[in-house]
């Protein structure tokens, strides 16, 4: 070796010792660093310890030794919570795969879950130690930790395989029998619950809950007596929320051991889940009273089950059906039964239900549907009921009280059966009474047609006999009506009727229409011989006896007969005193006729005859030759009456005065007055057929022939044409060939249209038209008269084509006509008709103040017939309604009760229920819903808008059921009435809404 060599050699060990010197340094640093960071995590310094074995893991090179720190950096971040703590160990476990620390890492961060309650993420953990490697007592622990966090993560299947390793464990096993035991409770497996529970009853830990979910489970069981035992026994050691669930299992046990009084208390002192009861509950305390026959507290539990869908609700139902009975509260007895009756849970409570309900339905009637129907639903559901023969002899019944005619009809239509036959035989009747009481006499006419044919019952043959007779009268078939008046007055049950009485009446009436005005008087007279206590008839009667020996010419019987009329002062005494003035004129006194004439216009001022008395008055003067007074009353008449048909009249006998007296000229002034104002009138064709024969006289006809050419109606080259074209037509006219009759006016109107007869031949033929029912055809001939000059055919004309315009509810149309009318008419009956029409054409309109006035226009006429009382009263009710007058509208809503009929009627009594709800009595208000639904069913929009009223009154009442259970069969039977289901829905969300708060079967939403 050289020196150089040497010298190398030794440099070099010196540079191995040094660097070997220095790593035992950095190393010897590590450790005493390591220590330190693991003091400070034995210490639970977890932020200082992570960060020293961050910088020792950092600096050195030892793998054990990294790996240590690596373990420590985790297992401080799981305990300081730190965002990438799994991370962390998935990254140790990962790194240093064949660390001994490994499974320990996953034992130690699964226990801290454990220990710190976070169970999902122990249980995460767990899954991931390695079982095999761990001792037996780490294995215990591993087990219960591990079935634990199982458990209280609701994982049962889990916690039972790990707990049930450690069951006979000294350390776990009692905690393990229990946690096993609880899970059976729960899993409703009580037989192993109990077998658990009773492993570890004299654990003093366990105790207080076991003798809970003891108590429970031997209820469960079916050990009620043991169940009570126990539950009692713990009563007085428990805090309030277990009292009400302890209570809940004595008070189902003695429930179920059907001693219900003793279960009462109990089941009163449950307090429900968070507050809340469910159905089930309220069924049982409701059947303990039930039981106990104090159906008023029965009643008040059992209505509190809403929406009950189940056996429960059924049974709930038809008990609470049963309670209502019991205390005669039949309309909510009704709802509650048919309830019962639409659930099949149990058939045989549902056939009772079923039987019950259509029971009821015959006895109050059933605003949902009619008697009838759910009497033959039961039958045909139940052809071999028990019950059979009882049911159909209501439903025979039924089909007469219920009153709904035109739905029995339907149902017996087909039915064959004697009993079915009688039936239908009082149903047609009623429901052609309905019709004619409607005005609809050809309909009318048809049902006592039918009526007649099912001849079982001589009374109702009677009755049907007569009505059919008075539809023909009112269709004007006057002989077709004298026959039926006479058959009835031949039957023998005729006098057995309402009807008889009046016969007399209807007999005269019709000889009168007919012209038979010999049988007429008679009739007249024995009606008057024997009725005097109906004064207005009587006051009618002795007017038309007065007419009858008018026309017969006989006036002194006539002047007899008026001033009968007269001393009774019931109506109609301008018209009896002017005919009885009239009437000396016919027997030659002719100064009584002046002198009565002229006290008449004196003292009846309003009267539509005015005119006429002054009309005749002027004449009277004439005959008696007093032509200045005539003249006087002319122009007075022309004065005060410019639209009175009797002007033109007037105006032609002044001109004819004129002209007898040689006063050319002035007769002449007012016959062209009368041609130029009145033209197509008869008075103007007159009047220029008269001038001709003046101008003749005078030597002046260029001078007519120049002034006739200006009157658009009068043709004079086809004056001949004319009248013979008229006149043929007029013919089958008055012979009653209608269809010939309106072919030949229809053709002198084409080849006459200015002609002489236009205004005749318009309006007769209007009238063969109507009487056809052709009323369209009708209307513009109507129009034409309307729109000439005032004439005797003005007054219906106006009435017809306003008519015509009210049918089709052109209420604009209607109303000018319907003004004129009111002004210009003569007869009584045509202006009530006329104000009756603009009151209800104001009322379509929404003009809702000049409807009242009219209204009340009507009903100061002291002649009126119900029907129009009641429309009058109506509008009066609706339009203080529409206005917000509800004082006003509920006094002519008790008028309109008190004699209206049919759906106006319905209308009176379902507000009537309704201001009984406004001012809080809703009993009352629910006994007049319940006589809507028994009289009036029928009518369906008032049966379903007073269910509605029903159910807010039973809400009032704190009945829920009947609230809510009305309301759904509102919404589910009545679809086609959009207001009142909308209104259903929004008051049931509102019920429901409250309801939940105490209900827990209810859900918050109202659903």
């Amino acid at each position: 070796m050289t020196l150089k060599n040497s010298v190398s050699f030794l440099l070099a060990i010196s540079f191995s010792y040094l660097v070997m010197a220095q790593k035992s340094a950095t190393y010897t640093n590590n450790l005493v660093t390591y220590k330190k960071a693991l003091s400070l995590y034995n210490n639970k310094q977890y932020q200082a310890s992570q960060t020293l074995f961050a910088s020792v893991k950092k600096s050195t090179n030892e793998t054990t030794l990294q790996s240590d720190c690596a373990y420590y950096i985790a297992n401080c971040a799981v305990r300081l919570n730190q965002q990438n703590a799994d991370k962390l160990v998935e990254d140790f476990v990962n790194d240093y795969p064949t660390s001994t620390k490994r499974n320990t890492a996953f034992i130690d961060v699964a226990d801290y879950y454990f220990v710190n309650g976070k169970y999902a993420y122990a249980r995460k953990w767990y899954d991931k130690v390695d079982e095999y490697a761990l001792s037996r007592s780490e294995k215990e622990k591993f087990n219960f930790n591990n079935g634990y966090s199982a458990f209280s993560a609701k994982q049962y299947n889990d916690a039972k395989k790990y707990l049930s390793r450690v069951e006979n464990s000294k350390t776990y096993g009692s905690q393990a029998k229990y946690y096993i035991g609880y899970m059976a409770y729960e899993g409703d497996d009580y037989n192993k619950a109990n077998q658990y529970f009773d492993q570890v009853s004299n654990q003093e830990r366990y105790k207080e809950k076991l003798s809970y979910y003891q108590a429970d489970l031997n209820f469960k069981l079916g050990n009620f007596e043991k169940a009570i035992d126990l539950a009692k026994a713990r009563l007085k050691d428990s805090d309030a929320s277990e009292v009400s669930e302890l209570s809940k299992i004595i008070g189902e046990s003695y429930f179920n051991l059907e001693k219900y009084a003793e279960a009462i208390p109990y089941l009163q002192a449950y307090k429900g889940n968070r507050g809340k009861w469910n159905n089930t509950d309220f069924y049982q305390l409701g059947y303990a009273y039930y039981k106990q026959n104090n159906f008023e507290k029965a009643i008040s539990e059992f209505n509190k089950i809403i929406d009950g869908k189940n056996s429960i609700a059924q049974n709930a139902y038809y008990h609470l059906g049963e309670s209502y009975i019991e205390l005669n509260k039949k309309q909510e007895a009704l709802n509650a039964f048919r309830n019962a009756s639409q659930m099949d849970f149990d058939l045989k409570i549902q056939e009772d239900a079923y039987l019950n309900y259509a029971k009821i339905s015959y006895d109050i009637g059933n605003p949902y549907q009619s008697a009838p129907q759910v009497l033959t639903g039961y039958l045909e559901k139940y052809p071999k009921s028990t019950h059979k023969s009882e049911i159909e002899s209501l439903l025979i019944d039924s089909y007469i009280t219920s009153k709904n005619y035109k739905e029995a009809l339907k149902l017996l239509d087909g039915k064959n059966s004697y009993e079915n036959k009688a039936a239908y035989q009082k149903v047609a009747f009623y429901r052609g009474l309905e019709l004619y009481n409607e005005a609809d006499y050809l309909e009318a006419l048809k049902l006592f047609d039918a009526s007649l044919k099912n001849a079982i019952d001589n009374r109702f043959v009677a009755r049907a006999t007569f009505w059919k007779a008075e539809s023909d009268y009112n269709l004007t078939n006057f002989d077709d009506a004298l026959v039926g008046f006479k058959q009835f007055q031949q039957q023998t049950a005729s006098n057995e009727t309402p009807e008889y009485q009046n016969l007399d009446y209807h007999l005269a009436y019709t000889y009168f229409k007919l012209k038979n005005y010999a049988p007429a008087t008679q009739a007249f007279n024995d009606f008057i011989s024997k009725n005097k206590a109906d004064k207005v008839r009587l006051n009618d009667a002795y007017l038309r006896l007065g007419d009858a020996y008018f026309v017969s010419s006989e006036y002194r019987n006539a002047i007899k007969a008026y001033e009968k009329a007269i001393a009774l002062n019931e109506i109609d005494s301008d018209y009896a005193f002017f005919q009885k003035a009239i009437s000396a004129g016919y027997i030659g006194e002719d100064a009584k006729k002046i002198k009565e004439l002229e006290q008449f216009i004196s003292e009846y001022q309003k009267s539509k005859l005015r005119d006429d008395a002054m009309f005749e008055l002027g004449n009277s003067y004439v005959k008696a030759n007093q032509i200045e007074k005539a003249n006087q009353v002319y122009n007075r008449l022309e004065s005060e009456y410019k639209m009175s048909s009797f002007v033109p009249k007037a105006l032609l006998r002044q001109g004819l005065v004129y002209y007898n007296g040689n006063q050319n000229e002035k007769a002449l002034t007012i016959f062209k007055k009368v041609a130029s104002n009145y033209a197509g009138s008869p008075e103007a064709v007159q009047s220029v057929a008269t001038a001709r024969l003046i101008y003749i006289d005078l030597g002046r006809v260029n001078e007519y022939a120049s002034w006739v050419k200006t009157l658009d109606y009068v043709e004079v080259t086809d004056a001949d044409l004319d009248n013979a074209t008229y006149e043929a037509a007029e013919k089958q006219y008055l012979d009653n060939n209608t269809d010939k009759a309106i072919k030949q006016f229809n053709g002198y109107l084409n080849s006459f249209p200015n002609g002489i007869h236009a205004l005749n031949a318009h309006f007769y033929v209007a009238q063969l038209y109507f009487k056809k029912g052709l009323t369209e055809n009708a209307a513009p001939h109507y129009e034409y008269v309307v729109n000439a000059s005032r004439s005797e055919f003005t007054e219906e004309s106006l009435s017809r084509l306003a008519q015509f315009y009210l049918d089709s509810k052109s209420w604009k149309k209607a109303m000018p006509l319907l003004t004129r009318l009111e002004t210009e008419a003569n007869y009584p009956q045509n202006i009530v008709f006329a104000q009756s029409n603009l009151m209800k054409a104001n009322y379509q309109l929404e003009v809702y103040d000049t409807a009242v006035l009219y209204a009340e226009k009507v009903l100061s006429n002291a002649k009126l017939d119900n029907k129009i009382k009641s429309d009058a009263h109506i509008i009066i009710a609706r339009s203080a309604f529409k206005t917000g007058n509800e004082t006003k509208a509920k006094a002519a809503y008790a008028q309109v009760e008190t004699i209206a009929t049919g759906e106006v009627a319905a209308e009176a009594l379902y507000y009537n229920a309704y201001f009984k709800n406004k001012e809080g009595k809703f009993e009352t208000s629910n006994t007049t819903v319940q006589k809507l639904a028994k009289d009036f069913s029928g009518y369906k929009y008032y049966s379903a808008k007073g269910l509605v009223l029903m159910a807010k009154n039973f809400y009032a009442l704190k009945d829920a059921f009947q609230a809510t259970y009305i309301l759904e069969s509102v919404i589910d039977n009545f679809k086609e009435f959009d207001d009142v289901v909308t209104e259903a829905k929004d008051v049931l969300t509102k019920i429901k809404a409250e309801e939940a708060k105490t209900n827990a079967s209810i859900l918050p939403d109202g659903n």
